[in-house]
């Protein structure tokens, strides 16, 4: 037996090292060129450098047969992805409810591809995310499965991976936040789709497949940066919200999930007496609804999602008096409010979100109802509009409904859960309307046969108008008040007061 003395900790402190930035300068000088952060460097601003427990940090690429030495340890470092638990918003929040799941991947090994011990790595930390009840934060950055890992010998597609269904089984369970930049194909792209709310970088290109799968199946050869870029995604609703880079999506990945770690103390308002400025006196005429929400919601605290998608529905989170809410709201200035199919789809996912994250719903509503017309049906309207009456229908959060001036039809029961008598407090502004459909259209298919009965243009003209106001005299917000279809009038500086008022008493 040898009496050579072996330092375990010494050996230790080498295995470790392997596993920093520090032993790839190769790969982080490229990841820098290109402007981006390494993977422990966006775990150190998510967790503000505090200590992590890491779970599988010795781990390797299977591929013993294949590599050796520093060329197995450092250059498949943790197997390409970092999986950890530990404190996000720790200066907000005590340290039971900052402590979050943390997968990242890392695109200076390997090109952050799913090998067998990154899925294995992942699974673990998804497996104790759900049994503490953890949230999850994910960085999806990488080119998706990976075919070199030669030392399993027990699989031959290796499609019997759980890491997908883990994933997506935690839906409603715990809060899921993606985050991306670059690169992310194949079955990082799933998982990435698979999140509740996905932030991307500008940079970002996200796609179910990559280049090399592509043209493997015949479909021709394409760069990379043109599969799946943001300006493409940002439209169609694959990413929630859009930033300029991994910083920025750090920041914003931290304010979304505060959002469901806990009310906040540290809040302040606007002047509320200057909300019913920003509403414009003529009815017919459009205003900024944004506008209205930041002023109204805590300052700086509105986070609106996929605002390039749907634009006659506004869709975020915020608080009020520190506390979270999902947010839906009507934009007249797109299609004069009219619920498309494409808007109906962003406010039920706004709804499902709220499901999910536990978070109540504050809704404004302006709309003259769903878009009508052959081009609406085309586009699949009544399977679209019906399926935000299935999301709100589902909906067990409370409420709060605000309606701002017009209330009309189906599409303005849709923005109140599927009926008014869902919210837990229905209140208009002053300048609210309401009706079956909207008032000219009423007007003019209720009253077709005398305004074809008038004896002139002019005349004519005259008759609309006078049915017109009678019409908005007996849809106005009083009445409609007095007959129980909503629960108030208010006055716009006595929102606030009126949302937490009906959120504190459940």
């Amino acid at each position: 037996m040898s009496d050579e003395k072996i330092d375990p900790y010494a050996g230790l402190q080498e295995r470790l090292a392997k596993t920093a930035d520090e032993a790839r300068p190769e790969a982080v000088a490229k990841r820098r060129a290109r402007k981006g952060r390494t993977a422990r460097e966006n775990l150190a601003d998510l967790t503000d450098g505090t200590a992590v427990s890491e779970y599988g940090q010795l781990a390797v690429a299977a591929q013993r047969t294949r590599r050796e030495g520093d060329a197995l340890f450092a250059e498949t470092a943790a197997d390409a992805v970092i999986t950890a638990i530990g404190p996000v918003n720790g200066d907000l929040f005590a340290s039971a409810d900052s402590q979050t799941a943390l997968i990242i991947n890392d695109y200076a090994v390997l090109a952050g591809t799913q090998g067998y011990f990154h899925h294995r790595k992942i699974d673990r930390l998804l497996g104790l995310a759900a049994e503490v009840g953890l949230p999850i934060v994910m960085y999806t950055e990488g080119g998706g499965g990976r075919p070199g890992d030669t030392d399993v010998l027990v699989s031959m597609a290796g499609l019997n991976v759980p890491t997908f269904h883990r994933w997506a089984a935690l839906a409603g369970k715990v809060p899921r936040i993606a985050v991306n930049h670059g690169y992310c194909f194949a079955g990082n792209a799933a998982l990435f789709g698979a999140a509740d709310l996905r932030i991307a970088t500008e940079a970002s290109c996200i796609g179910m497949a990559g280049p090399a799968m592509i043209e493997g199946g015949g479909l021709g050869s394409w760069k990379p940066q043109d599969i799946g870029p943001v300006s493409v995604h940002r439209k169609n609703g694959v990413v929630d919200i859009v930033v300029a880079d991994e910083a920025e999506a750090t920041a914003m990945a931290k304010r979304v999930l505060a959002c469901v770690q806990g009310p906040l103390s540290d809040w302040q308002s606007y002047d509320q007496t200057e909300l019913p400025a920003l509403m414009p006196t003529n009815r017919r005429y459009a205003f900024d609804t944004r506008k209205i929400l930041h002023h109204l919601f805590d300052i700086g605290s509105l986070i609106e999602t996929r605002p390039d998608m749907g634009r006659a529905i506004v869709t975020g989170l915020a608080r009020i008096e520190g506390r979270a809410v999902a947010v839906l709201a009507s934009d007249c200035r797109h299609l004069g409010g009219a619920i498309d199919g494409e808007s109906a789809t962003k406010a039920a996912a706004l709804y499902q979100l709220a499901e999910r994250w536990g978070l109540p719903v504050v809704s404004f509503i302006d709309t003259p109802g769903f878009m009508v017309g052959p081009e609406s049906e085309a586009e699949g309207a009544p399977r679209l509009m019906s399926d935000l009456f299935i999301a709100g229908a589902a909906l067990t959060q409370p409420i709060v409904a605000v309606f701002l001036r017009r209330a009309y039809g189906l599409g303005a029961m849709a923005m109140t859960g599927g009926s008014f008598e869902v919210p837990r407090y229905a209140v208009s502004w002053p300048q609210g309307e309401f009706g079956a459909m909207g008032l000219e259209g009423a007007v003019q298919l209720g009253f077709r046969q005398e305004l074809a009965e008038a004896p002139d243009e002019t005349a004519r003209q005259a008759l609309f108008e006078s049915l017109l106001a009678d019409m908005y005299h007996k849809g106005r917000a009083t009445e409609a008040a007095s007959y129980l279809e909503i629960d108030a009038v208010i006055q716009p500086e006595e929102t606030r007061a009126a949302i937490t008022g009906a959120l504190t008493c459940g």
